[in-house]
């Protein structure tokens, strides 16, 4: 057993060497913000210590910043996760349309309950709806969350005021190590 798991490690290694090859400079300082901001995420609310040890897999978008007068946006970059591992890079594009204002950073995370939520997203055949709506991460938020059609949403304010009452949605796309 103990050989094994010297076995299963190494190639673990091997596994992580071999990705950090395909990775840019770029990918690499997103994957340390995304562990940064895992951490952040946990502390502030420990309740998501569960989405992310029981989840199928995640993607974490350390800097998404958004903005808008009328008409805004947002982007950002993230790392996409299965069952803990980095697997690749996703980018965020959202657009929306309504009474909003001003200009925000936030962290936002995505848990996919099973592993066809998370293929579905790598495919490429994901996007929120209009009415898709993240928790905010607050002290004990997390323990009530739930998933909804697949997936749980969690968004944490870095900085920046923004009002916002508007309608779009979210667009991602996905690329492998």
């Amino acid at each position: 057993m103990k050989k094994l798991k010297t076995v299963l490690a190494s190639a673990l290694v091997c596994l992580f060497t071999a990705n950090a090859v395909a990775q840019t400079s770029k990918d690499q300082k997103i994957m340390k913000d995304a562990a940064k901001a895992k951490t952040t995420l946990m502390a502030k609310d420990a309740g998501l210590e569960s989405f992310f040890d029981d989840a199928a897999g995640y993607v974490i978008f350390p800097n998404v910043g958004k903005g808008g007068f009328i008409i805004g946006g947002a982007t950002g970059n993230g790392v996409v996760y299965d069952d803990g591992v980095a697997i690749g890079m996703a980018d965020l594009k959202k657009i929306n349309v309504g009474l909003q204002a001003g200009g925000q950073a936030i962290t936002e995370v995505i848990f996919f309950e099973t592993e066809g939520d998370l293929k579905d997203f790598m495919k490429g055949n994901f996007q929120f709806s209009a009415e898709a709506s993240a928790v905010a991460v607050k002290s004990g938020k997390a323990v009530n969350a739930k998933y909804k059609d697949g997936v749980a949403v969690f968004a944490m304010p870095k900085g920046g005021l923004m009002a916002d009452a508007s309608v779009g949605g979210q667009k991602f796309d996905y690329e492998s190590f």
